[in-house]
C-alpha cells in the first residue's frame, strides 16, 4: 500500500475512531489526541501487509483509549464537583450507527459506570457492531469473557437510552421556551416547561462556580436559578447561540467570564427533564474554534 493509500485509508477511518473514542473517554480534546496517536502508530508499519485497516485501526484507537482511562479514573477520583463529559457540538451523522442516543449525555454518564474492558466491548459490539471475535482479539480477551462483559455492560447501560423519541423541532421548542422564560425570569414559565423530578447538573470542576451536588426536582432547580439571577442577571448578558449538544437541543453562552453550555433532555410529557451545564473551561476550549451550527434548532431572544 502507498503512502497516499495509507493515508487515504486512515482518513476514510478517521470519524469513526473519533467518535469512538469520544464515547471512550467523554472527551473531545482526548478523543482528537487518541486518533493523532494512532495514526501514528499506523504511520510506524507496513501498510501492505495489513489486509483489514479499518480492523487495526479501530484496535489501536480501543487499546490507546484503555490506557488513557486508567489515568483518567484517577484523575475523576479528586474532581471537583460533578463531572459531565466535554459537550460535542455535531450534526448527528447518517450512518445507521450513529445514534444520537449513544452520544447523549445520560448515556455517556452510564458509560461511566463501567469498567474500562466494560465500556470497551459494549461500544465496540453493540454500538460499533464489531463481531465477538473481533472484539475479543483487540482486546486480547476470550470471546466468552467479552460476552460476558457485555451482557454486564447491558444490565448497567440499559435505562440510559431513551425509551421514547421526541421530534427535533418540539425538543427545539423547550429549548426556546426555557431560555425566553429565564431571560424574564418568568418562574412560573420556567416551572411549566419542568418535569416535577427534573435533574440540573453542573460542572465547573473547581475552575468556575458550579453547583457542587446535582439539584434534584424542579423546585431545587428553581431555587438555584432564583439565587443566581439575585445576585446578577441570569442568563448573563452576552452572546447566546442555539445548538445541538450530544444530540440535545442547547445553548452556548459566551460572556465575559467564558463560555457555558446548556443541554436540555427531553422527557416523554413535553417537558425538560434534564439540564446538563459545564462551565469548566478546561472543556470548552474546542468550541472556541468551531463554526455556529449549520441549522439551529430554535433562536433565543435575550434581554436587552
Amino acid at each position: 500500500m502507498s503512502t497516499d493509500l495509507a493515508t487515504d485509508a486512515f482518513e476514510a477511518n478517521r470519524p469513526r475512531l473519533t467518535r469512538l473514542a469520544y464515547r471512550m473517554l467523554g472527551s473531545v480534546s482526548e478523543a482528537e489526541d487518541m486518533v493523532q496517536d494512532a495514526w501514528l502508530r499506523w504511520r510506524g508499519v507496513d501498510a501492505t501487509t495489513i489486509a483489514d485497516p479499518a480492523g487495526w485501526l479501530v484496535r489501536a484507537t480501543s487499546r490507546l483509549c484503555l490506557d488513557r482511562l486508567k489515568s483518567a479514573r484517577a484523575r475523576r477520583e479528586t474532581y471537583v464537583g460533578p463531572w459531565l463529559p466535554e459537550p460535542l457540538i455535531e450534526d448527528i451523522a447518517q450512518d445507521p450507527l450513529e445514534r444520537a442516543e449513544d452520544v447523549s449525555v445520560a448515556f455517556l454518564l452510564a458509560l461511566e459506570r463501567l469498567s474500562p474492558l466494560e465500556r470497551a466491548v459494549f461500544l465496540l459490539h453493540d454500538v460499533f457492531e464489531a463481531g465477538y471475535p473481533q472484539v475479543a482479539e483487540t482486546l486480547g480477551r476470550s470471546e466468552a469473557a467479552c460476552r460476558q462483559l457485555a451482557t454486564r455492560a447491558r444490565e448497567h447501560v440499559k435505562d440510559a437510552r431513551p425509551r421514547f423519541t421526541v421530534k427535533d423541532d418540539e425538543a427545539a421548542r423547550l429549548a426556546a421556551a426555557f431560555m425566553d422564560a429565564a431571560n424574564r425570569q418568568d418562574w412560573a414559565a420556567l416551572a411549566e416547561v419542568l418535569t416535577e423530578d427534573a435533574v440540573m447538573i453542573t460542572d465547573g470542576g473547581g475552575k468556575r462556580k458550579a453547583a457542587l451536588r446535582p439539584m434534584i426536582g424542579r423546585d431545587d432547580i428553581l431555587l438555584l436559578l432564583k439565587g443566581l439571577s439575585s445576585r446578577a442577571p441570569w442568563p448573563p448578558p452576552g452572546e447566546i447561540r442555539p445548538a445541538r449538544i450530544n444530540g440535545y437541543p442547547g445553548a452556548i453562552l459566551t460572556d465575559a467570564e467564558g463560555v457555558t453550555t446548556l443541554a436540555f433532555q427531553p422527557g416523554p410529557d413535553g417537558r425538560i427533564e434534564a439540564i446538563y451545564s459545564v462551565r469548566n473551561p478546561d472543556k470548552l476550549g474546542h468550541l472556541l474554534q468551531q463554526p455556529p451550527p449549520k441549522s439551529p434548532p430554535a433562536r433565543f431572544s435575550h434581554r436587552g
